[in-house]
Parts: C-alpha cells; structure tokens; sequence
C-alpha cells in the first residue's frame, strides 16, 4: 500500500508538473510567435489539461470516450492507462508539445479505414472552425452595425457629410456627362471618321458595355481594398482615356478609348452610394442619397450645355495637313473630362471609409477619421470643445489569409500571388451574394434592376430617335419634284436643298461653291456642265447621263453617280470625305441639344419630391409607386404623333421615373452588408447596363415601324418591376449592416 501510494503521489507530482510547464510552454509562445502561435497553444494546452484532469479523475483511461473537437475520434489508442503513460514517459517538453499537436492520428497499426477516419475527421474539424468563424464574424459585424450607427449620431451630419457631398458629386457626374458624349458627337465624328450606320451603333453601345465591365470589376475590388482607393482609380482611368479619345484620329482607336473610359467611369455609381452611406446616420440616409442623385442630372445638363455651346462652332478648330484634325466635336470630348479630373483632386483630400476599416480589423485608421467627422462637424455647428467620446470600436474577426514567398521571390511571382489571391477574395465575395442567405434578394433585386433598365434606357433612346424619325416626315413632306425641265446656262451658286429633279436637260450650266442637301436627280442629262467647290450630304444622281463635264474639287464621288453615264467627263482634285447619311446641320444639332437639355432638367422634380418623402414613406412605396406611374405614363405615347408631344412626353416619363432610381439605389445599399455591399451594387448595376443594351437595340429596331411594341416592352417591364419591388424587404429605419 505505501508502494502503491507513493506511486500514486509521485503520479500526481507529475500531472501537476506537466500542467506548470503547459502554462510556462503558453505564455513563451504567446510572446514569441503572436496571436497565430497564441491560438496553437491553446488548443495545445486545453487538450493537455483534459488528458491529465482525466486521467486523475479515473485510472481506467482508455474507458474515456476522446470527443475534443473532433480530434478524438476514432482514436485507437492503448487500452489501458499504463500503455498510454509508458507512450509519454521519458519525453521532453518539445515532444509533448509535438504529441500533443498530433494526438488525434491513429497509430499505423490501426489500418487504413483508421488513415480515412482520421482524413474524414480532419476535414470535419476544418468545416467546423470555418462555421464558427463565420458565425464569430456575423456577430461581430452586427455588433459593429448598432455601436457604429451611434458613432455616427455623436458625430452629427454636418460640415463634413456636405464637403463629401460635392465631392462625390463630382464624381457621380462624370458618370451622367459619359452616357450623353458619344451621342452628342456622333453627328460631327461621323464626317471625320466616315462612319457607317453600323459603326454609328457600335460607337452608341460601347460606353455601355465598358461601364457594365467597370461596374462588376470596381465594385468587386472596393470591398478589398476600400472605397476611396478604387474611385480614385477608376476615375484615373476614365479622364485618361476620355482625354486620349478626344486626339485619336481612326475609329477603332476612338471606340478604344470610349470602351476603356466607359470601365473606368462604371465604378462610379455603386462606389459613391456605398462610400456615402457608411458616413450617414439612419435618419439622414434614405434623404440625403436621394440629394446626391441630383449630380447625374447635373452631369447631362452640363454635357447638353457644353455641346450646345461647343460643337456649332466649327471655327474652332485646327488641322495639320489630311492626317491631323482637331474639330469642334473633339474639343467638347476634352471639356467633358473634366469632371471627373476635378473630382480625383477634390477626393484626395478625403479620407477612407471608416465602416471599411473597420469591417477589415484596422480599429485605429477608423477611429481617427471618425474622430475628424466628429470635430470638423462640432467646429462647424460652434461647438468646438465638445470631445469624442468613443474609445474603443468594435471590429470584425479577420481570417489570415497572408502568404509569405520570402525575401528570395522575384518581383514578378510577389505580384502574380497577390494579384491572383486578390481575385480569389474578390470572385468569392461576389458568390457570397448567390448563398442562401441572401439568394432570394439577390435574384428579386436582378429582376427589378433588369426591368427598370430595360424599359428606362430604351424608351430614352427611343424617344429621340423616334423625334428624329418626325424630322424626317415632315422634313419629306416639304420636298420639291421638278419633271422635265431645260436650264441652259444658268450659274447655280446657292444652296440646293430637298428637291428631286426627274428627266431634266441641263446644257453648259455651272455649279459653283454651292452645298446640296438631300438633293435627287434622277434620268437626266448634262452636257458641257461645270461642277466646282460642291459640298453634299444625301445627294444622288441616279441613271443619268454625263457629256464632257468636269467636276473640280467636289465630294461628288462616284458612289453618288449610281448607274450613271460619263461620256468625255473629268474629277479633278476631289475633295477628301466620305458618304453621310442625312445631316440635318445646326438646326438638327441644336434640336437634339435642347431635347436632351429639357428631358434632364425635367427630373428636377422627381429629385426634389424623393428626396423629401424617401424616409417618411419608404423605399418601397417609393419604387413600386413611381414604377405605377411611369407605367402609365407609357400609354400616353400612343398619342405622340408631334415633335413637341414627344418632348413632352419625354420630359413626364423622365420626371416620374428617377424617382424610382432614386428609390433602388438607396434599397441596394441597405439590403447588403458592408463587406458585400460595394460588389453587389456593382454586380447589380453592371446587370442593368447590360439591359441598357438589350433595350436600346430592341426598341430603337421599331422606330418608323410601330409604337405599339415599344409601349408594351417598356409598359410590362415597369409592371413586373414595380411588383416584384412590393416583395422585397423595407430598410427604412434599420441600421447599416
């Protein structure tokens, strides 16, 4: 019995020991390697206690079931304490840490269903931790949610939010004056760069689909690397290419350039939403989105504003021989850039998003921009000794994701692993939207965002072409036939505009430095006629006949002459140009300028109503009401049969549809978490530039034919849309996820 006790004593002592170095092999750990090697120890430490503590609470150690996170199961080990002991006995501190890390492996006698076992376990283990990580980190970011929505009521709405106002403004206003330069050029482009109808179009959509490739790629890229950052990015890009677009001379280096102006500008809107909103208090949030949309329409009545004063006039402009040309159009390019140069300038002197620091475990970086709110607003509003009270942030768990190549790796291999991990978080952060969590507001906010685009983009597209197409009828209607008339010579210095001449005889007759504007002759006959200094546009001669006739310096180019006959007739010196459609010269110029003028201006007050009611009725009854509405409004068309009904009806169907806009784009904010919300809205926003494409190409296939489509496509669209709206979850009142 005395042997037996002391052994037991001894046995004790040395449990007891073992414990005294667990803790000593903790802490010298803990201050050496971090909290990496800190979180090892721990589960060193709490596996050891729990072998000791049960191997003195019962001698029978193999009777005791090893269920400690997964580790234990399976385990084949001795089946009896001493077998157990005698596997420990003799060994050092380092190879009890060893066996501790390892002790869930089964021996190589247990077989090989126990290497799967043990393969299985692991694998379970791994999705449990990563499960925990997960729910640790969802309540840490609703715990962010409510302490950073009260940050943000100490440090008031003031100063700072409308300093950041204007300058995301600017921004947001770029991206309005990019969706009207290519049209407002395209009239002057296509005389420069000979431009086919097919051309024409492609040059239309490009804008589209670069901002459907930028609006993915940048709202993706804010949620890792912050908001700030990659605005200030993307707007680079944009000015840069914008400026390159307006010097380039050939078409393909122009629609280039548009395409990567287009990606640059696309991350305009679900950046500066996002960025926005994580620096407004609840009750602010709904109403002072709604204000900032306002800075898209200012963007299309400056762009309305810079081409009406700009491109008419033609005297501005230079050449450098036939290769170089710099007209009017190019420089309204160049003036069209500059809004978004000036909101790079003015953003540089804003800080980060404190929310994204703050998502991303940077406690400090976070606390001192919200300090800067809190004193720049208390300053403002004459209260300057009133402190920031917050100490201490909470933040979100971080899962490392860091990989070291070492000091030895090339440039090149450092870049790749960073550029590569950097896609990895960016595709999986983007499928995150797709997981049952949030699928079904992923798939209502797609189909509400492809109606609205739909409809919205192509019955404004739809509108001009269709008020163009009335120029066009009535400007027919006004045409002059003249039949076999003989004009012997007659010198024609005058313009010539909207006639057809049939079967005429025209006999030693000059034409000289005179324009021809839509101008048809057709069977007749000129002989010993003179053509000199002849500027066209939609001129032909068809099936006529020309004798010893000389055309100097002309544009009257053989693909004008169809099925005609030249008998003993001479080109000389033939002006450089190509075949255009018919240009309806300044009045038509200033007519498109005013119309897109009036239909911006005229979502005034649209801006104004949503601005005011977005937080006392919702953003719900907001987007199905003014989604109602604008349905409606679409049946008016039917009655458009005038230039002025169409503009009317343009500047209604505009006014009552922002609001809508207004309305998703506060919806998009608020239903997504702060680490998703960027990529969302830019997931969404490249889906409706996608639509925009989809709806421009469909509707704009039935101008002349019929309204009838158009009004149903655009009137269904807007009903599904404002429905499928009702279903979705209201914001208003909650705090920022």
């Amino acid at each position: 019995m005395d042997d037996d006790g002391r052994y037991r004593d001894g046995r004790q002592d040395f449990i007891r020991g073992a414990k005294d170095i667990a803790k000593v092999a903790k802490k010298q750990v803990g201050k050496k390697i971090g909290r990496g090697a800190d979180k090892m120890a721990d589960e060193y430490t709490k596996r050891s206690y729990k072998r000791f503590e049960e191997e003195d609470d019962d001698d029978d150690y193999a009777g005791v079931a090893g269920n400690d996170g997964g580790y234990y199961r399976n385990d084949s080990r001795a089946n009896d304490d001493e077998g157990h002991s005698d596997s420990t006995e003799g060994h050092d501190e380092d190879d009890e840490i060893y066996e501790g890390e390892y002790q869930g492996i089964p021996r190589a006698d247990s077989g090989k269903a126990g290497s799967i076992d043990g393969v299985t376990a692991a694998q379970a283990q791994q999705f449990r931790d990563l499960s925990a990580y997960e729910g640790e980190r969802r309540k840490d970011q609703e715990e962010l949610a409510q302490q950073y929505e009260t940050i943000l009521q100490e440090c008031g709405h003031g100063k700072f939010q409308w300093t950041l106002y204007f300058v995301l403004g600017l921004a947001l206003m770029a991206d309005g004056v990019e969706i009207f330069v290519v049209g407002f050029v395209l009239p002057s482009a296509e005389k420069d760069m000979c431009l086919s109808e097919p051309n024409k179009g492609m040059l239309g959509l490009i804008v589209y689909l670069g901002m459907m490739v930028g609006a993915f790629v940048w709202g993706g890229l804010a949620d890792r690397i912050g908001r700030r950052q990659t605005l200030l990015i993307s707007l680079s890009i944009n000015s840069v290419f914008a400026f390159f677009s307006s010097f380039v001379q050939g078409y393909v280096s122009f629609l280039f350039c548009r395409l990567a102006s287009g990606v640059g500008i696309g991350g305009s809107i679900p950046i500066v939403f996002s960025y926005y909103s994580e620096f407004l208090a609840q009750e602010k949030r709904g109403e002072h989105l709604s204000w900032l949309c306002m800075f898209w329409m200012i963007g299309g009545i400056y762009a309305s504003a810079m081409a009406w004063a700009i491109i008419p006039h033609y005297g501005w402009s230079f050449q450098m021989g036939s290769a170089y040309q710099f007209h009017s159009w190019r420089v309204f390019v160049l003036v069209c850039a500059l809004p978004s140069v000036a909101a790079i300038s003015a953003l540089t002197t804003m800080p980060e998003s404190p929310r994204f620091f703050l998502e991303n475990g940077k406690h400090d970086e976070a606390w001192m921009i919200l300090k800067q709110v809190h004193d720049t607003n208390m300053r403002a509003k004459g209260y300057p000794e009133r402190v920031f009270s917050v100490t201490t942030i909470k933040t979100v768990k971080q899962m490392d994701e860091l990989v070291d190549l070492g000091d030895s790796a090339a440039w090149h291999q450092k870049w790749r692993l960073k550029l590569t991990t950097l896609f990895h978080q960016v595709w999986s952060n983007f499928l995150t939207i797709f997981s049952p969590e949030y699928r079904r507001t992923t798939y209502m906010m797609m189909a509400v965002w492809f109606s609205m685009s739909f409809s919205y983009y192509g019955l404004t597209v739809w509108f001009p072409d269709m008020i163009k197409y009335l120029q066009k009828q009535e400007y027919s209607s006004r045409t002059k036939t003249f039949v076999k008339e003989k004009v012997e010579h007659v010198t024609f210095n005058f313009t010539l505009e909207n006639q057809v001449h049939r079967q005429g005889e025209y006999f030693n007759d000059k034409f000289m430095n005179l324009k021809m504007r839509s101008m048809v002759f057709e069977d007749s006959l000129f002989e010993e006629c003179y053509f000199e200094d002849i500027t066209s546009s939609n001129t032909f001669f068809k099936n006529c006949t020309f004798i010893a006739t000389l055309f100097y310096n002309t544009d009257l180019f053989k693909y004008r002459l169809v099925n005609c006959k030249l008998i003993n007739s001479t080109f000389l010196h033939n002006k450089e140009g190509c075949l255009l459609s018919d240009v309806s010269d300044d009045n038509n110029a200033y007519m498109v300028y005013f119309v897109s003028f009036l239909g911006t201006l005229a979502v005034l007050p649209g801006n104004i109503v949503s601005a005011l009611l977005m937080d006392k009725i919702g953003r719900l009854r907001m987007l199905a009401g003014s989604s109602v509405i604008s349905c409606i409004s679409c049946f008016f068309l039917s009655f458009g049969n005038s230039e002025s009904a169409m503009i009317a009806l343009l500047c209604l169907f505009g006014g009552i549809s922002i609001a809508s806009w207004n309305a998703l784009d506060v919806l998009t904010v608020e239903l997504y978490p702060s680490d998703k919300r960027t990529t969302a809205f830019g997931f969404l926003n490249a889906l409706c530039k996608l639509a925009a494409v989809l709806g421009i190409s469909i509707f704009t296939s039935f101008v002349g034919i019929t309204k009838a489509v158009p009004i149903l496509f655009a009137s269904g669209a807007l009903a599904a849309g404002s429905f499928l709206a009702l279903k979705l979850p209201e914001t208003r009142g909650q705090v920022l996820q």
